[in-house]
């Protein structure tokens, strides 16, 4: 396998098949009794026994072995598949999801993504780590046992760099953060917001890309979602979490979530070097969840144009009305 970059879009493309390990899915390679003897990479809680494991996945599509080697072929740009790719599991009940977890088993699950992603980026070969969770039939999952997954890769996917020009500009033009814009106009407006514990806050995006699009934030000012500001009450952000999980069931069994923190800044080469003068200040971290409520949509099918058939205001009142403890 090989990256190549679009030279149009400059989204950096996966080519050719992952290796094919021979994984057995039954019985389920990630419950405890049939786990394949893989290198385990962090196990919670420290002592007892475990509840969280984290493992190199079994058919990754980036290996942790090499350097980037990037080159030129004509005018356009290739390299390896170097990074990393894990698999969380969150649980040792195969039948158990996140949702119906407790705020200090959901707790857990959020310290190892910190610890994985922390780790991660003290390898100066990789520019971002992206942690996402794909839950449900529809939503494209290896196992049904619950699990989420880690990349590390050594470039910024492209919605972040979207992301991070625009969160830049704004930042030169006001000296402000635009999430903490956004933010503070949700809480005002209270026309999106779904729920919020402690600091932390849960709404409907304004431009919802799909129906009950749920964004999740810290009301406090952080670029990086591993170091935690002394403020930052983590369990409080485990129980918005559940509670917002638990809401959105009422309404799919399927769903996509994603973290979205800033890049590593050990790298000072390239087109990014220049996020790094203002990224403490201008950049936020959140988490974003994009339920699957349709098999078919008018959104075109690679996700250039969405449409959304529910307003984010609509779809915010319904999510309140619903039990988020069921």
């Amino acid at each position: 396998m090989e990256l190549r970059k679009d030279p149009i879009t400059r989204s950096w493309v996966v080519v050719g098949q992952a290796e094919r390990t021979r994984v057995r899915t039954d019985p389920c390679p990630l419950c405890p009794d049939h786990q394949l003897q893989a290198k385990e990479l962090l196990s919670l809680p420290a002592e007892g026994p475990w509840q969280v494991r984290v493992y190199p996945h079994f058919r990754p599509l980036y290996r942790i072995e090499g350097d980037p080697a990037r080159s030129a072929d004509g005018i356009y740009d290739r390299m390896a598949a170097t990074g990393a790719h894990e698999i969380i599991v969150e649980t040792r009940e195969h039948a158990r999801t996140l949702a119906e977890m407790s705020d200090e088993e959901i707790e857990r699950v959020l310290e190892a993504y910190t610890q994985r992603t922390a780790d991660l980026k003290r390898d100066a070969r990789f520019k971002y780590v992206t942690i996402f969770k794909n839950q449900g039939e529809q939503s494209g999952e290896e196992w049904p046992h619950a699990h989420s997954q880690l990349t590390a890769t050594t470039f910024v996917p492209r919605r972040v760099l979207y992301e991070l020009r625009a969160a830049r500009l704004w930042y030169l033009e006001r000296e402000r953060c635009v999430f903490c814009d956004i933010l503070r106009q949700e809480i005002k407006q209270a026309k999106r917001g779904v729920d919020s514990v402690g600091d932390y806050y849960a709404f409907c995006p304004y431009a919802s890309r799909v129906p009950f699009e749920t964004w999740l934030m810290p009301g406090a000012h952080n670029h990086l979602f591993e170091s935690p500001l002394p403020s930052e009450n983590r369990r409080h952000l485990a129980t918005l979490l559940g509670r917002t999980l638990r809401r959105l069931r009422h309404v799919t069994a399927s769903y996509h979530m994603v973290v979205h923190t800033a890049p590593s800044t050990l790298q000072t080469k390239g087109e990014l070097s220049e996020y790094w003068r203002t990224i403490a200040g201008d950049y936020h971290w959140h988490i974003e969840i994009l339920p699957i409520i349709e098999r078919r949509s008018k959104s075109y099918s690679i996700k250039e144009i969405y449409f959304n058939a529910i307003t984010p205001e609509e779809a915010a009142e319904n999510l309140r009305q619903l039990d988020p403890g069921k």
